[in-house]
């Protein structure tokens, strides 16, 4: 008799796993789809990438930012803001770089060719875990039509409870998350996926682990003589219309801060280290009004439907 239950609970136990394998299946195939970028954005700062920039283009041979991001910039190889030293790069920021690379080389600044250029960007890109490159008109791809099944939403969800929220992610953040986040309608490729932007924090201010170094990420930035902060809005970034960093030819087009050379003592200023052990810095969201990422309407916009019902990316 006791061998006909265990017999009979067997049975039910390895049917009800047979039920659940496709959905298992499924949930593993959407959470390791080749190619497809993780549930938060690799961090790395302007700073670092701007030291393995110069390095890989053969033009600075120094660790110090500041002066890898100054020789850059006396190329003209910067952001179209300058370089920020502890501002993430971001996809827009990326694409920014390529245009940059490439007009260094159009008109005689590097001594190599483009292609030759350009690999050695994309090389730095993808040495820090960014498989970005550029979306450029003409480029065929499906416009985002419903982020509720790429990835699956359970999965999304399991991220932000297990590690928090992400800088930057490029997938749809879970409804009580929304609202911390901007969207940027910069439109880009990761991969053979194409995403129409990307969400990130209104406010950061994170200290995080990145080759073997600590490094602080972050859009808020302090003038220490007057106590003044400031904060670089993703938004207006992504615009041109916000403060200049180092490599910036005309800064009065760009966002006033009434400091001289704040290029360099506000968004470049010596930052605090960080030692080993210490606490991390929870995230910053400030005194500012946090605004929500515009819904719908253009081609270039958020997913359809905002909260966690529109797609972060397809593929080609």
């Amino acid at each position: 008799m006791r061998q006909s239950v265990i017999l009979r609970v067997t049975v039910v136990v390895l049917t009800l796993l047979l039920l659940m394998m496709p959905a298992l299946l499924l949930a593993q195939s959407e959470l390791a789809r080749p190619g497809a970028p993780p549930v938060g954005q690799p961090l790395v700062t302007e700073g670092v990438f701007a030291v393995n920039l110069g390095s890989a283009l053969g033009v600075t041979t120094t660790n110090d930012e500041v002066e890898a991001e100054s020789q850059l910039g006396e190329l003209g190889i910067a952001p179209r803001n300058g370089w920020i030293a502890d501002y993430p790069v971001t996809p827009d920021i990326i694409v920014e770089l390529q245009n940059a690379v490439s007009d260094a080389v159009d008109v005689g600044r590097l001594s190599m060719g483009k292609d030759e250029a350009l690999k050695k960007l994309n090389d730095t890109t993808v040495g820090f875990g960014l498989a970005v490159r550029p979306y450029t008109a003409g480029t065929p791809y499906e416009p985002s039509a419903s982020c509720a099944n790429y990835p699956n939403p359970a999965i999304i969800r399991n991220s932000y409870d297990a590690e928090g929220a992400p800088v930057v992610t490029y997938y749809c953040p879970p409804s009580d998350y929304y609202n911390l986040y901007v969207w940027v309608p910069a439109p880009f490729w990761w991969s053979d996926l194409w995403f129409p932007g990307f969400f990130i924090l209104n406010d950061f201010h994170r200290v995080v682990r990145l080759h073997k170094n600590v490094v602080v990420v972050t859009n808020h930035f302090n003038e220490v003589r007057t106590h003044r902060a400031f904060r670089v809005d993703p938004v207006a970034r992504f615009r041109g219309r916000t403060f200049a960093g180092i490599g910036v030819s005309r800064p009065k087009d760009f966002i006033p801060t009434g400091v001289p050379r704040s290029e360099r003592t506000i968004f470049n200023g010596q930052r605090p280290s960080k030692r080993s052990g210490e606490s991390i810095t929870p995230p910053e969201r400030g005194s500012e009004r946090i605004r929500e990422a515009p819904r719908g309407g253009e081609r270039i916009s958020p997913p359809a439907g905002g909260r966690g019902s529109g797609e972060g990316g397809r593929r080609r």
